[in-house]
């Protein structure tokens, strides 16, 4: 995720000290995760090439970012997380409870922070924390394998190879089979398939009531937009897995042939060529956000006066959005619901 919060951040130096005491804590205070029992011997499975084998059931999971916190929620795996960190937004309501009695950190931890929480297994809602071009990420998978902690990335964000980042993402890979193979997969290292099976049996009812809901409707064109501060936008390309959830929802990406990347730069000539019929904000970062949290982008974009004449600006169709519901997992079904109620609303 490359969305700039720096206005909404502490210091860097107060950001470290408190990263770094946090991790102390988690040591010193985490209770011990229940064991589960393996039903057989050590599994494997394979994610964007990389061989994750852990000994056993992993005990001591951290979540970072919002898809792989509600992943852990999903499959029931709240005893055994030593943190979770950088929400874009709420959780899910169904997850706000063991969200709650978890140690969360507002920002990623330093590589040291992360370590000294003894996790056994990283789960990564974005592949960046293992880029070797963040010099503030948790370093490569490779290099955490070697320290015995096994890592995940979500199947639509695989790099192709361990250290990049999103320019090297397999746009095959960005669909919805991913995710249900990121689901199952889990599910099996964690010792809770039959969790697993009935999360992926939920989403698959829940986005084909979707389909079904819109199907033969015409397909609005739809832009993913973000205001930054310099007076410039930033959009949702292909690649991101917003165009996945819009096309569920009976719409398109307006700028589904940026390619390359998740995010784009555009200045208001762009937004203006393309001519989207709606526009959505994408609305972060900060836990404790809700679908009103979005109001003031979607005001600013609605009320900027060079984009005036934009199809969904003259007909009032800016909407309130949140990057949250922009990502690959089990928020899904309820991201491409809400699109499809924005989208359609003569077929709720």
């Amino acid at each position: 995720m490359f969305i700039s919060v720096a206005g909404m951040l502490p210091s860097p130096v107060w950001r470290a000290v408190v990263v770094a005491a946090c991790g102390a804590v988690l040591v010193a205070c985490a209770p011990p995760p229940a064991a589960p029992v393996a039903a057989g011997g050590p599994v494997a499975a394979r994610n964007c090439g990389v061989e994750v084998a852990p000994a056993g059931p992993p005990q001591r999971v951290y979540a970072a970012y919002q898809p792989a916190v509600e992943m852990a929620h999903a499959l029931g795996l709240g005893d055994r997380l030593v943190a979770t960190a950088f929400l874009d937004a709420a959780v899910l309501p169904e997850f706000a409870e063991a969200q709650a009695r978890t140690n969360y950190l507002p920002e990623l931890p330093s590589r040291e922070a992360l370590l000294s929480a003894n996790p056994d297994f990283v789960l990564a809602g974005y592949n960046g924390v293992f880029a070797q071009s963040n010099a503030n990420g948790f370093g490569t998978r490779a290099s955490l394998r070697e320290l015995g902690v096994q890592t995940w990335v979500f199947g639509p964000l695989c790099p192709s190879a361990d250290g990049l980042a999103d320019e090297a993402i397999d746009p095959a890979s960005v669909t919805m089979d991913s995710v249900y193979t990121d689901v199952r997969d889990l599910g099996k290292l964690f010792g809770t398939e039959d969790r697993a099976a009935a999360v992926v049996a939920d989403m698959q009812a829940r986005i084909a009531a979707v389909r079904q809901r819109v199907a033969g409707a015409p397909r609005p064109r739809v832009a993913v937009i973000s205001p930054q501060e310099d007076g410039s936008f930033r959009v949702a390309g292909g690649p991101d897995f917003v165009t996945q959830i819009l096309d569920i929802a009976g719409a398109e990406n307006a700028f589904a042939d940026l390619t390359g990347k998740r995010n784009f730069p555009v200045g208001t000539e762009e937004i203006i060529a393309r001519n989207p019929d709606i526009i959505l904000t994408s609305t972060c970062c900060d836990g404790s956000y809700t679908l009103e949290s979005a109001e003031p982008d979607a005001a600013k974009l609605a009320t900027n006066p060079a984009l005036a004449n934009v199809t969904a600006i003259r007909n009032g169709q800016v909407k309130p959005f949140l990057f949250a519901d922009r990502a690959a997992g089990v928020r899904v079904p309820h991201a491409a619901e809400l699109v499809a109620s924005i989208v359609h609303p003569d077929r709720r």
